[in-house]
């Protein structure tokens, strides 16, 4: 966890952006002023996904382009994103894909949170099959824009929801979408209870943290996955799981590829990780205070995988496949695509494969993102998990 930057080392922020968060502001001060305190998963919802408030939900830029930008010239937005650095993420991803509508005998493929549409685009691109729908849960009006015109050329085959699909058969797709799902936030005090994390005010009516007693069903869950550590705070993702448990309802045939950063429970909940995992990404600048810059900011924490595997079962799906991001792609077959590349033309051999480098180096992106697959049994070894599979770690 990175420490708070000083205030001066915050990047500028433009005036319209910064009267956006003072609205975004306003509104979450009103609903503290309603109830003394809001839990910090309110906040974080809020701050999210409020209607024309949140990060998530208003038209503010998001996610940054490394591939039409110039490293020196900086980047837009507040994050970069796997299929947003190299297209090869994608075509690598999709051999995983296509595995799966043929074992499965489905033709669709169900994307949540689709950012800017260029996964589902290289997608789309590289399975070259006109058979194939592409449906799209996305959140925010403003990315769902872009998207609908970064795939306007597969107008035919893409369909946007507005909810969750009651029956799906098929492939679905989620990078990145686990992570910015809002979380519970608790600290063990010196007497071994446990404390949830409240958002309030203080006198001058600045946002501040409030310590309120975690109620029962929380104490219990938290007490089962960690012992009590005084002093140690963390998070626990009781939205994502319970998104989890109602794909098992939802999800009749086929397969979910889960991808983000994170570990396993004993891991996340190690001794050593005392403060959590909670980070915020503003203008591409990584610090760990959520309380400032609200509806500009994004606030993630990492995925408790073994939490997500056990939502699973749970709900009657199988765990099918857990491994490094580095492994998975390997393991579908990365390297066999690069080879198509000709490293005598130097400049685009290094355009295309500095970006690959950071996909699956353990340093950068590689080993931090995990791949989760849950759903059906095919019939046949995911390819994504054909070596290095973890699933005896979760």
């Amino acid at each position: 966890m990175s420490h708070i930057p000083r205030k001066n080392h915050f990047p500028d922020i433009d005036p319209v952006s910064l009267e956006h968060s003072t609205h975004t502001a306003t509104h979450l001060k009103q609903l503290i002023g309603q109830q003394g305190s809001i839990p910090f998963q309110v906040w974080m919802h809020e701050a999210l996904y409020a209607p024309g408030l949140g990060y998530y939900a208003s038209g503010n830029t998001k996610l940054g382009n490394y591939q039409n930008q110039a490293i020196t010239q900086g980047l837009p937005g507040d994050f970069t994103t796997a299929p947003e650095l190299s297209p090869w993420f994608a075509r690598t991803l999709s051999r995983q894909i296509k595995q799966v509508l043929q074992a499965s005998g489905t033709t669709a493929i169900l994307e949540f949170g689709a950012g800017t549409g260029k996964l589902a685009y290289d997608i789309l691109s590289t399975l070259n099959n006109p058979a194939i729908k592409y449906f799209i849960l996305e959140l925010s009006a403003d990315l769902k824009s872009r998207q609908q015109e970064k795939l306007a050329d597969f107008n035919g085959q893409v369909q946007w929801l507005d909810a969750l699909p009651k029956h799906f058969e098929g492939c679905v797709i989620a990078n990145e979408v686990l992570d910015a799902m809002p979380v519970n936030l608790f600290e063990w005090q010196e007497d071994g209870s446990l404390a949830e994390k409240h958002v309030s005010l203080n006198e001058a009516g600045e946002f501040t943290w409030l310590k309120q007693p975690a109620n029962a069903a929380m104490v219990e869950k938290i007490t089962a996955r960690m012992p009590v550590f005084p002093a140690y705070a963390s998070e626990v993702n009781l939205q994502a799981e319970a998104w989890i448990h109602e794909m098992g309802n939802w999800l009749k045939k086929g397969v979910a590829i889960l991808i983000d950063y994170g570990f396993p429970q004993k891991e996340y909940y190690h001794p050593q990780r005392s403060q959590g995992t909670l980070m915020c990404h503003l203008r591409h600048h990584t610090h760990d205070n959520p309380l400032i810059y609200p509806g500009i900011q994004d606030i993630t924490a990492h995925v408790d995988f073994t939490a997500m595997a056990d939502a699973a079962l749970d709900s009657g799906l199988e765990v099918l496949g857990y491994t490094s991001q580095a492994n998975f792609l390997l393991n579908c077959g990365l390297m066999d695509l690069l080879a198509a590349l000709d490293p005598q033309d130097v400049a685009r051999y290094a355009k295309e494969i500095s970006p690959v480098q950071k996909l699956v180096s353990e340093a950068e992106m590689g080993e931090l993102f995990k791949v989760l697959a849950i759903g059906f049994d095919i019939g046949e070894d995911l390819l994504g998990f054909t070596r290095a599979d973890r699933r005896h770690t979760l």
